[in-house]
């Protein structure tokens, strides 16, 4: 999350007069405005709805909840522990991009071209889509995790001694968007009774085309970011 994106002054550069709660509260606003239009749940909306056709109205909030659970797990690890896992393994940026459209990639084919319907207790056990492809990489996917990764690299630079304050008003800024994403998710299931059977088919081919495609942007640009090229 690059905070000089924002007008004004750092808001968590050490400056005379601010208090914590101010610091906390702006570190919320910020971590909001930044995540939100990443983790973009009204674009994940149609797609949990179509995954989540033949579930009973129990089901669709568990997996709305469980998916929100988990984005949340994955984007705290990767603030609090991104910095020494990527470098224990040696991962970069690019390399996260690389993977997280491979996995689009994957899920948006299997939605363009789907497979004969399973039925029975096979579909209960296999169908459980909060995970993947909701939680990673639709909410917590590769952006997401750069924004947290810059996050934690500017928090402990520009304000390393209450950075522990900072870390718990960005995680509190994540507790909020998911709570807005699990909002929109959770809307969505009223969409499967406007659409109907055929309208969900249609939309499901559709998303997994426009998976498809945010895919290859996310393989472009990290294939790109990896080499230095510059991009049109």
């Amino acid at each position: 999350m690059d905070w000089r994106l924002y007008p004004g002054p750092d808001p968590f550069g050490r400056l005379p007069g601010r208090s914590p709660i101010d610091v906390f509260l702006e570190g919320i606003t910020l971590t909001l405005a930044a995540l939100l239009p990443i983790t973009n749940p009204f674009s994940t909306a149609p797609l949990f709805a179509s995954l989540t056709t033949n579930f009973d109205a129990r089901r669709q909030r568990q997996q709305a909840f469980l998916a929100c659970v988990y984005a949340l797990a994955i984007l705290v690890t990767f603030l609090v522990l991104g910095r020494v896992i990527i470098e224990f393994f040696g991962i970069s940026i690019p390399g996260i991009r690389v993977a997280g459209g491979l996995i689009i990639a994957t899920v948006g084919f299997r939605m363009l071209f789907p497979g004969p319907p399973r039925t029975g207790e096979a579909v209960a056990a296999q169908e459980d889509i909060a995970f993947t492809p909701i939680a990673m990489p639709s909410l917590a996917g590769p952006g997401s995790i750069a924004v947290v990764l810059g996050a934690a690299a500017q928090i402990q630079r520009n304000r390393p001694d209450d950075w522990l304050l900072v870390y718990f008003a960005v995680i509190a800024g994540m507790v909020v968007t998911l709570t807005i994403a699990y909002a929109v998710l959770h809307a969505s299931a009223k969409m499967v009774r406007v659409l109907g059977p055929g309208g969900i088919d249609a939309m499901t081919r559709i998303f997994g085309f426009l998976l498809i495609c945010i895919a290859m942007q996310f393989l472009l640009t990290g294939i790109s970011d990896f080499f230095g090229l510059e991009r049109g």
